[in-house]
């Protein structure tokens, strides 16, 4: 009961910006099902609790878990300037870890239990500390790719590597693939604020109880095996997207359209929901499709009328496109009709596509999405990058035919199809993701 003050309480801290809360929400859920006797008390931002609790601090489907505002940091009347799309980030930094141990210590009245456990975004360094003060253990949850962490645990010889003017991380075991150019600029920034912060992070990771990954076991041996070793513990429970998976909403009738094409036939368009290209590169995009007559379903996050030229739209759709404002993307790529996947390549499309069994024509544009990129088409080689880092009319023809036809995007759909099942395995009763979660489990409520 609540005011049993020998029972679980766990903090959760989430980082509220872009795609961190779902992913960390959706797996506090089912630790808090799997141990209903213990309390989750769940910190994020104001604004981000409003979408994720809208019936109130109580979380609807879990009643061991509560939500709790935090401060933003953002002064009254506040409205971001546009100029910089970090600028709330920095912000929040600065009122961090104050912020949350307010908060902290007025859950744990209200709650009439002390913290037992701290689980964490992987951003939050100061977790490390806030957790040794209490002698609780700090569980951080790293929701981007495995080769992204490792380059945060690498900072000081990627940026040795980097001063001496090197092109290629060949030096750094896992990461031998990557080039100078698909490294995360916050890797190579000392003064900024949030690179501070992934430095941070790097230097105390090592002391976490275990860090969990939205991964799963074997994708990349070698970077699993370098993280083993920097990293007390490492458990891989991804893909999260996959326990439970989301149920069908497809209001924009994504599945009936596909149902009526031929396999492996349509592309499949989106960035995500944060990220639109700049106006030349859809139109590229467009012309591409047109020129490669390939059907297409696009997930266009903004005014698709206003945005995307509608005489060569009408030329490239016919009776061959959709343009839809949403779509239920890990259902569209698991139809059998879709054959590529144009995409930013961010950690969870990656996973989607995996999951799908589709290969990837990917464009990056920050964070780790370059290195996803890279890996999808140098280490897996499940995929293309788009030559020259933009969306051209012709790099993008290339590209597509390179994925959707010939002996090479027989060897993609293959190598995918391989990954696909070792993705579908991970989540099995018996499958390696399912085994690390119940260890999880123990280690937060045990």
């Amino acid at each position: 009961s609540e005011d049993s003050p020998a029972g679980k309480h766990v903090a959760v801290f989430t980082f509220p910006f872009a795609s961190h809360v779902a992913p960390l929400l959706s797996l506090v859920r089912r630790i808090a099902a799997a141990s209903p006797a213990t309390m989750f008390s769940f910190f994020s931002s104001e604004k981000s609790n409003l979408t994720r609790f809208p019936g109130g601090r109580r979380d609807a489907t879990c009643p061991n878990l509560v939500a709790y505002d935090v401060w933003d940091g953002a002064p009254e009347g506040y409205v971001p300037s546009g100029r910089n799309p970090v600028e709330p980030v920095e912000i929040f930094l600065r009122v961090v870890p104050g912020n949350f141990e307010s908060i902290l210590h007025a859950a744990e009245r209200e709650r009439g239990r002390k913290i037992t456990c701290l689980l964490t975004d992987a951003f939050y360094w100061f977790a490390a500390d806030m957790a040794q003060e209490r002698s609780v253990p700090w569980v951080p949850v790293w929701t981007a790719s495995p080769c992204a962490l490792l380059a945060h645990l690498e900072t000081d010889s990627i940026r040795q590597i980097f001063g001496t003017s090197g092109m290629t991380l060949d030096a750094i075991p896992g990461l031998s693939a990557m080039r100078m150019m698909d490294m995360m600029k916050e890797v190579l920034d000392e003064t900024a604020p949030f690179p501070t912060m992934l430095y941070r992070m790097g230097q105390v990771l090592p002391q976490a109880a275990a860090v969990v990954a939205n991964s799963f076991e074997n994708i990349d041996p070698i970077v699993e095996g370098e993280l083993r070793s920097k990293l007390r513990k490492v458990l891989d429970v991804g893909p999260f997207v996959l326990s439970p998976p989301p149920p069908l909403s497809d209001e924009h009738g994504c599945i009936p359209w596909l149902d009526e094409q031929e396999t492996a036939s349509v592309v499949y368009v989106s960035f995500g929901s944060v990220i639109r290209p700049p106006p030349h590169e859809i139109t590229a995009i467009v012309k591409a499709l047109d020129k490669t007559a390939s059907p297409f379903l696009w997930s266009y996050r903004g005014d698709a009328k206003a945005e995307i030229p509608q005489e060569l739209l009408e030329s490239a759709a016919g009776t061959r496109g959709k343009v839809v404002p949403w779509a239920p993307q890990l259902h569209v790529l698991g139809h059998r009709a879709v054959g590529a996947f144009v995409t930013h390549s961010g950690w969870n499309s990656v996973l989607e596509s995996m999951i799908g069994g589709v290969p990837m024509v990917g464009r990056p544009f920050f964070g780790d999405q370059s290195m996803n990129a890279r890996a999808v088409e140098a280490v897996w080689q499940i995929g293309v990058a788009v030559e020259g880092g933009a969306f051209t009319e012709e790099a993008t023809a290339v590209a597509l035919e390179r994925v959707l036809a010939g002996e090479e995007g027989k060897r993609i759909r293959e190598r995918v199809g391989a990954l696909k099942e070792m993705a579908l395995g991970a989540v099995e009763p018996q499958g390696s993701s399912t085994r690390n979660f119940d260890a999880l489990v123990e280690i937060v409520t045990g």
